[in-house]
């Protein structure tokens, strides 16, 4: 992997949610439910990213590999520029990721994980054994901005596509670093106060600390809607 001197990802996030604005059920147990429509726009999007990014709990939950899918799509990537697979980064606050999760399972390119200085030294011994490079990003809590000043840097990446969950995409908001979110608005509805939604962490606590987006565009694939939604970075 070519590595030069970036500045800071483009970064974009890709969600399904319920009609009723949940990305999982209260317990969990359900959290794949868009069509095969909304399966093959993930896919598109990841041919546009040099990374993809998701936190812990979603590596761990899922079998998921976050490749860049068939040849259709590598092929995609490569007449972009890109390379034919993405880099894989998950964000993992105390290092608790499984080193025996599914995606560790696939080595077609390299894995990144973001951690702090919570994370144990035996964490992280057990980490470095099956990923490429493991990074230490802030004391309690991840610093987004010095994470992806590292990924630009280090690992080339100009555009990073964040797939959640709700606790990482809301610290991305929080940090002012998302450039865009496609949202797959989905004909479920599976209710529950405790049912976690696209950004589900400490939140803003006022509508001035709102992330405050604009729609970009809006299309109707069957019965999903799939819409696209521009935020400016916060001043540095």
């Amino acid at each position: 992997m070519k590595k030069t001197s970036l500045p800071s990802p483009f970064v974009l996030i890709n969600m399904a949610m319920t009609a009723d604005g949940k990305i999982a059920t209260a317990n969990r147990a359900v959290s794949s439910f868009g069509s095969r429509r909304d399966h093959e726009h993930l896919l598109e999007l990841r041919a546009t990213a040099d990374a993809v990014l998701a936190g812990a709990r979603t590596v761990d939950g899922a079998k998921i590999n976050m490749g860049p899918g068939g040849i259709k799509f590598r092929t995609r990537r490569i007449r972009r520029g890109l390379e034919e697979f993405n880099l894989r980064v998950v964000a993992s606050r105390t290092g608790t990721l499984n080193p025996e999760a599914e995606i560790f399972r696939h080595h077609f390119s390299p894995i990144l994980i973001l951690t702090t200085q919570l994370a144990s030294q035996s964490r992280l011994k057990k980490l470095q054994a099956v990923a490429d490079e493991v990074k230490i990003c802030g004391n309690e809590e991840i610093d987004f901005n010095q994470a992806l000043r590292w990924l630009g840097s280090r690992w080339g990446v100009r555009r990073l596509l964040c797939e959640g969950g709700g606790e990482l995409n809301d610290a991305l908001f929080r940090a002012g670093l998302v450039d865009e979110l496609h949202l797959t608005i989905c004909p479920v509805v599976f209710g529950g106060r405790t049912s976690p939604t696209i950004a589900e962490g400490a939140g803003a606590v006022t509508l001035e600390a709102a992330a405050q987006g604009k729609l970009k565009s809006l299309r109707r694939f069957g019965d999903e809607l799939f819409l696209t939604y521009g935020f400016s970075r916060a001043k540095p």
